[in-house]
């Protein structure tokens, strides 16, 4: 067994969404939950097949992010995981869609943060042990920052 580390990189304005799922379906009914949620989301979805071919297969309605999505979902090549990029749409405002996709079993993040992904290999393939999701803290926020955690929230249209 070979554990390792493979970093997923976050473009700018990009959020990422890493989860397992089952069956070859699974990458049309993403799609179709995605398109559902926001109007204006731009997406792609890499999804790693674990059996026949075992190809990645990707779909999405932007050309970048769909190539980069299957060529993230490929570095992995873990068992049924999905990889999905999207822009002008945050991980909040698609998560409970993506969740209720009936092929998936779990989300392991939701994040713009730099991500790592733990991988274990075998002689029989590879699978997702867990992620590492952003740095690590450094503090515990202090009343000004509880302040600036607010106004952002309001700045950004998630809190009145």
């Amino acid at each position: 067994m070979d554990l390792k580390i493979i970093p997923i990189k976050v473009a700018k304005n990009c959020n990422v969404i890493l989860g397992m799922a089952h069956f070859i379906k699974t990458i049309e009914d993403l799609y179709e939950a995605l398109v559902d949620s926001v109007p204006d989301v731009k997406f792609g979805i890499g999804f790693c097949e674990s059996s026949g071919p075992c190809l990645v297969r990707s779909e999405g309605n932007d050309k970048v992010l769909k190539r980069r999505a299957a060529k993230t979902a490929f570095e992995l090549s873990c068992g049924h995981s999905f990889v999905i990029l999207i822009e002008n749409a945050y991980p909040i405002n698609v998560l409970d869609k993506v969740k209720s996709v009936s092929e998936v079993c779990t989300i392991f993040a939701a994040t713009a943060n730099p991500l790592q992904v733990i991988v274990c290999e075998t002689d029989q393939g590879r699978g997702i042990l867990g992620v590492v999701d952003g740095l690590k803290s450094t503090g515990i926020e202090t009343e000004n920052d509880v302040k600036v955690r607010k106004e952002f929230l309001r700045k950004i249209g998630y809190k009145l």
